[in-house]
């Protein structure tokens, strides 16, 4: 599943946190938006909501303990800033998911296009539906690790879809 914008350079360019608090939703994207790096222009507060607006209108769980946050529309203008942050909550939180399973894991993804977002979307998605991706992301891997593997499936993706 190729993606347009590279996964692993989102999270290079995003972070990877741990120990993000939270007893709900709420709570773990208060935290989640305050330990992220932000492009500038872009308000914590302003993010804040229009996250929570988004959730308000359906979980952004996709199951196995991973969420996808992100604000409805896009709030950057420039593809340099894009940004893929992701957080390891320090509890689980329930989240709606249709698996019914906590939350442990968030991919924040801030785009500046819906032709990225969609692709991120997707590229996320793609890979939680693979149980040895998530049972790496169990393991809470350095950021280094996980943009190793992501550029390594990455360059697999590329390479099929030469075939």
């Amino acid at each position: 599943m190729p993606s347009v914008v590279s996964l692993a350079e989102l999270i290079e360019r995003g972070g990877v946190y741990y120990n993000i608090a939270g007893a709900n939703p709420v709570e773990a994207l208060n935290e989640a938006t305050k330990a992220m790096s932000l492009p500038k222009g872009l308000d914590r507060e302003s993010l804040l909501t229009a996250i929570l607006e988004r959730e308000a209108l359906m979980p952004t769980a996709l199951g196995h303990g991973v969420a996808i946050p992100h604000p409805r529309n896009s709030m950057l203008t420039d593809s340099e800033s894009q940004r893929v942050a992701v957080f390891f909550l320090k509890t689980p939180v329930a989240y709606n998911a249709l698996d019914r399973k906590p939350v442990s894991i968030l991919f924040l993804i801030l785009s500046s296009d819906a032709k990225s977002h969609l692709a991120t979307l997707a590229a996320i998605s793609h890979l939680c539906q693979g149980q040895d991706f998530l049972d790496f992301l169990a393991k809470r891997p350095s950021k280094t690790e996980l943009v190793e593997r992501l550029t390594a499936v990455e360059e697999a993706w590329a390479k099929a879809a030469e075939d």
